[in-house]
């Protein structure tokens, strides 16, 4: 172990961390479908055909020639490109599976019984108190006519959408499932968060260009703007132009052991507290850095506020094992505070 400045964010290599979540709703019931699913020591385990990864909609319809300004019932559907191929692919024989999210209510229940019923295997889909269904209403026509689409899906309810570059980096799939969220998004948060691994530096400057001007909470590490933007040196002059890429941006340039610098509106911000960690594992501090920052803005603190919260968080994570920081909000206040004093 080391001890080393809290501003520290190292670099950021490390997948994203993911929630766990429980499928079911009791003790007993949990406890049963463990039994129900535990293979017998001499059962044979089959592979499924096909696993798909998506989300599932409820589609709900006006019958031709209604309009959706004049309809008065609605037919109810299953759907989802993901949730339709598995579930016909079932229907022809194929062992199918579903991994995805639904609300742990009766709509979710109606849902994951009505896919099941199709000879789905839904074991990997968690009904959640925080899921929502997606939602789209479709409207039939006669031509000339054309069939209108109408969706409510629960990105565009969020007030903000964090988006990395890891996932446009991934492949053409990806890259789309990107565009999307970003053109359905009304509030984006990006982090650059640039893989060598995945694509060339030319390749993410092209798709990130365009990107940008959308952006309104920018997160973008030293290298990075050096090796995508050719940015270089002082971190006023960096901030100078990352802010003429992204002009409607809040824009955070994090800067390793050096720490951090905020540019909002012609002002730089930097960190007040200069935390001292002892560094059990630096990997997600970066991550743990844009949380808090996003964390206090959409709770409506002060920028310098934010910037502060910050670079707490990363310090907390530097002192914790994992990629998560498994902190609360008072593990925050208290790091803020200053005194390392044992709370009684």
């Amino acid at each position: 172990m080391r001890r080393a400045s809290a501003a520290r964010l190292p670099s950021r290599s490390t997948p994203r961390g993911r929630p766990s979540c429980s499928s079911s709703t009791s003790l007993e019931r949990s406890t049963a479908q463990d039994a129900a699913s535990r293979p017998r020591p001499d059962a044979v385990i089959t592979p499924h055909d096909l696993v798909t990864l998506g989300e599932v909609l409820l589609r709900l319809s006006i019958p031709s020639p209604g309009r959706f300004e004049t309809a008065r019932q609605l037919d109810v559907q299953i759907g989802g490109a993901e949730a339709n191929v598995a579930a016909t692919c079932a229907r022809l024989g194929l062992r199918t599976a579903l991994i995805s999210a639904l609300p742990a209510n009766a709509w979710g229940d109606r849902v994951r019984r009505e896919l099941a019923s199709h000879g789905l295997d839904c074991a990997g889909v968690r009904m959640r108190e925080d899921a929502r269904l997606g939602v789209y209403f479709l409207e039939y026509a006669a031509p000339p006519r054309p069939i209108r689409v109408l969706y409510d899906r629960p990105l565009r309810r969020a007030r903000l959408v964090h988006l990395s570059g890891i996932t446009p980096a991934l492949g053409d799939a990806p890259r789309a499932l990107f565009r999307r969220a970003l053109g359905e998004a009304e509030l984006v948060s990006f982090d650059v968060n640039y893989r060598a691994k995945l694509w060339k530096p030319d390749e993410a400057r092209d798709l990130m260009l365009g990107v940008l001007p959308q952006v309104r909470y920018l997160f973008v590490g030293a290298d990075e703007a050096r090796t995508i933007f050719g940015l270089e040196g002082e971190a006023a002059a960096v901030l100078s132009g990352l802010t003429r890429l992204a002009p409607k941006a809040t824009v955070t340039l994090m800067q390793g052991e050096a720490g951090s610098t905020v540019a909002d509106r012609a002002r730089l911000y930097r960190p007040a507290p200069r935390h001292t960690v002892q560094v059990v594992d630096p990997i997600g501090a970066g991550d743990a850095y844009v949380a808090g920052f996003l964390w206090a803005v959409l709770q409506k603190r002060p920028l310098q506020d934010a910037v502060d919260i910050a670079a707490t968080v990363a310090a907390l994570k530097c002192s914790l094992w994992g990629d998560i920081a498994l902190i609360n909000a008072q593990d925050v206040d208290d790091a803020l505070g200053g005194s390392l004093a044992v709370r009684r």
